[in-house]
């Protein structure tokens, strides 16, 4: 099995549907059994606090079932207990680093790194723009997939 844990700052917006798109890609795929697939925050600003409204409406728009989740902040022991940190932005990235200390073995990258473009994903909780963080996080979590099942 493949644990895989989304990263970004709060865990209100973008790995949370980075989590619910990867999870229906392997659903509908008939994968489920073979991944675990979760997301966490790099800090504490948002723990407790469900996914945002523009995430609900977006995964609504394209149909990508979600349930009720609480933002959890990434901790060190994370890291033995998954193979794949994915972080949302190169910040995400330097947080990751910053809690677990050392990535020994190479289990920290950016998503948009898979798209063969390593820029950040936007963020909508600065832009608004939802729908730019969708095109993003799909891409990026259909050509992670891609990477796993071929």
């Amino acid at each position: 099995m493949t644990k895989i844990m989304f990263v970004c700052h709060g865990n209100i917006c973008r790995s949370p549907m980075a989590e619910f798109v990867m999870k229906k890609l392997v659903s509908d795929r008939g994968l489920s059994s073979e991944f675990e697939i979760a997301s966490s925050a790099t800090s504490t600003e948002e723990i407790g606090n469900d996914i945002h409204p523009g995430t609900r409406r977006t995964l609504d728009k394209y149909s990508v079932p979600y349930s009720r989740r609480e933002a959890v902040q990434l901790v060190k022991s994370d890291y033995e207990n998954y193979d794949l940190f994915v972080g949302m932005d190169s910040a995400n990235i330097r947080n990751m680093h910053r809690i677990f200390g050392a990535d020994r073995e190479n289990k920290v990258v950016k998503l948009l790194d898979y798209t063969g473009n390593s820029r950040d994903v936007a963020d909508p909780w600065y832009t608004g723009d939802f729908e730019e963080t969708w095109q993003d996080i799909s891409q990026g979590c259909e050509a992670l997939l891609k990477k796993y099942i071929e």
